[in-house]
């Protein structure tokens, strides 16, 4: 079929759609309820009354602020956590667009609270293994060249494998988030201080109260690594590290420390508490897993999902959200009869390494139950596996890295559930 063909059917769908979608608002309008009725005066034709008089005036809110509409569109933070020794606060994927997270909607975990730091006075110290140790301020840091690029960044622990699962997707992988970030090389930084033969991992630590310390392999440091100052254009908040941390696109989130104070160049890993007595875990043979630095290729959609009913049969998008530590996307397939079949979704543009894609299919919902459910392939041939398959390998007492297929069940009255619960 030319692509010209495959046009004027994209068209006449839409045109059918709209026409379909116009009729069914007027039908709500007009048959609509007390609630609806009392906002009345603002619907078509008439002139609603926020344009009878001026807005609120420039400067009332000299730092831009969210609709009042839209309160509700927060971090969900577990109330079962005591948020100031071990506190996590997840993004509402379900609730955003396209691939980027506001910085005030991104995810959190932090192990000693958050520390406030005045930038003139702090110090990253890099020593060790180097020719010439180091001491920077913010400001010999913004002295070298900067680079921006858009990266994940998640928590191994995201979701756990035990029940009872999550209701919904930032219950499930909200500890997810995508941003631009940008910063300096970390290979840069190491080649100004000169890195010694025998140099094979690099120590960071932060200045929270945890005084968090995890190893890096001198490879990823040489690679993609960062020391990163702004997101999203703005200096990072607190919450993720300001005034500096390190970004390193793909591993757990836990080693991209943040609030850095210090980078030891080493011959051997440290073995902190960060990667012996957390973040490893107990296989069945009795071995440990650990240093499981990637994030591997998972997926998840999040609209429809936990939470959220569908009102009316017809056209329904399905879109959701795909990520691979170990580079791009290549495809997402999604299921809407409980995995029996698969189609290829859309990839929306830019589909970039290490960083979110969204997709998006079609969907024509006939009222009837349903299981809608995706999984991700990356460009390594890796393909996203369902829950009782990662528990096939790696036994009940696995805590970290479960990157299963997440199915959503679809009820005839609309309402959508987690399907694995």
């Amino acid at each position: 079929m030319s692509s010209t063909t495959n046009d004027n059917l994209a068209r006449a769908s839409r045109r059918r759609f709209l026409q379909g979608s116009t009729a069914a608002v007027g039908g709500a309008v007009l048959g609509a309820g007390t609630s609806a009725a009392a906002d009345a005066d603002n619907l078509p034709p008439n002139i609603p009354e926020w344009m009878k008089a001026p807005g609120e005036p420039m400067g009332s809110q000299p730092y831009g602020t969210p609709s009042p509409f839209g309160k509700n569109v927060v971090k969900n933070i577990s109330p079962n956590l005591k948020q100031y020794i071990s506190a996590s606060g997840r993004t509402p994927l379900q609730e955003l667009d396209g691939i980027i997270t506001p910085n005030g909607l991104f995810y959190e975990r932090h192990h000693g609270g958050v520390p406030t730091i005045d930038p003139a006075q702090h110090r990253l110290m890099l020593h060790g293994l180097v020719e010439r140790p180091l001491v920077f301020t913010m400001d010999d840091l913004r002295r070298f060249p900067s680079e921006s690029h858009i990266y994940f960044l998640e928590c191994s622990g995201n979701p756990v494998y035990t029940k009872p699962y999550g209701k919904t997707a930032s219950d499930l992988v909200g500890l997810l988030s995508c941003a631009e970030w940008t910063g300096v090389s970390l290979k840069l930084v190491l080649q100004e201080a000169g890195l010694k033969p025998e140099a094979k991992w690099v120590v960071a630590e932060g200045a929270d109260a945890a005084a968090l310390t995890r190893s890096i392999p001198i490879e990823k440091c040489l690679d993609d690594a960062m020391l990163v100052y702004s997101q999203n254009g703005e200096r990072l908040r607190p919450q993720q590290g300001y005034p500096v941390r390190l970004l390193l696109p793909g591993f757990e989130g836990n080693m991209n420390v943040k609030w850095l104070r210090r980078l030891h160049v080493t011959a051997e890993p440290i073995y902190s508490r960060e990667e012996t007595s957390k973040y490893t875990d107990l296989m069945p043979d009795g071995s440990a897993r650990e240093f499981s630095f990637y994030m591997e290729a998972k997926s998840i959609i999040t609209r429809p999902s936990g939470g959220q009913r569908l009102t009316t049969k017809g056209f329904q998008e399905i879109t959701g959200i795909a990520w691979s530590g170990h580079g791009k996307i290549a495809r997402v397939e999604v299921s809407v009869d409980g995995g029996k079949s698969w189609q290829d979704a859309q990839l929306q543009e830019p589909v970039l390494t290490r960083a979110l894609t969204r997709f998006r299919l079609p969907w024509r919902w006939d009222g009837q139950p349903a299981v809608i459910q995706s999984r991700a392939i990356d460009e390594t041939g890796y393909v996203q596996p369902t829950l009782a398959e990662l528990l096939a390998v790696r036994g009940e007492n696995h805590f970290y890295h479960n990157n299963a297929i997440w199915p959503w069940r679809i009820a005839a009255d609309g309402e959508v559930t987690n399907a694995q619960a």
